[in-house]
């Protein structure tokens, strides 16, 4: 090796060895340093009367152990609020309320638990499900459910459950019988 190759050798290792202990590769033990907001390029705000320099008013005060230092905080945005639907005349339709109570409360083609032991049925008075949603009534006897509308229905039983499946749209009147009474639950399926 040729002494023009080892100087340039040499100067190779102590700059690796100089980017090295610069890294913290040293015995001394290193604490994380804290997280700051990027500073980035601010441009003044459009409502803003002062001049661009008045932004930078806005940054946060230094932080002790963190001599000198400062981070521009971004305003929070938040979304625009969704343009509400208006008809041809230009209104804004209003809400029509479901036979099962406001609108929003149909329940989709789920399926929906009512344990009989835990449940008031009187306070049970009406559901609305979408085609296809399913009434599940557990801790209750086979042959016991009745509804008024067998067209409209699929029922099944399996230990102690009852499945009432909504196969067609139409209103149908569930008999549930709980505590010597006979409860009525009307369903209303779209």
């Amino acid at each position: 090796m040729t002494a023009r190759r080892r100087g340039g050798v040499a100067v190779v290792a102590v700059v690796v060895a100089v980017a090295v202990a610069g890294c913290g590769g040293g015995d001394a033990p290193v604490s994380p340093l804290p997280v700051q907001a990027p500073a980035a390029p601010t441009a003044p705000a459009a409502h803003s009367p002062g001049p661009p320099s008045a932004t930078a008013s806005s940054a946060s005060p230094p932080r002790p152990g963190a001599p000198g230092t400062s981070a521009v905080v971004p305003p929070a945005r938040r979304p625009p609020p969704a343009a509400r639907p208006t008809t041809a005349a230009g209104r804004t339709p209003s809400a029509t309320a479901s036979p099962s109570g406001p609108p929003g409360t149909c329940f989709g083609a789920v399926r929906h638990d009512v344990v009989l032991a835990e449940t008031e049925l009187a306070l049970l008075t009406s559901l609305c499900f979408a085609t296809g949603g399913v009434l599940r009534l557990i801790g209750i006897g086979p042959g016991e459910v009745g509804v008024d509308r067998e067209d409209l229905v699929s029922r099944s039983y399996e230990a102690g459950v009852v499945d009432v499946r909504f196969v067609r749209p139409g209103t149908v009147a569930v008999l549930i019988p709980q505590g010597g009474t006979t409860h009525t639950v009307t369903v209303v399926v779209r």
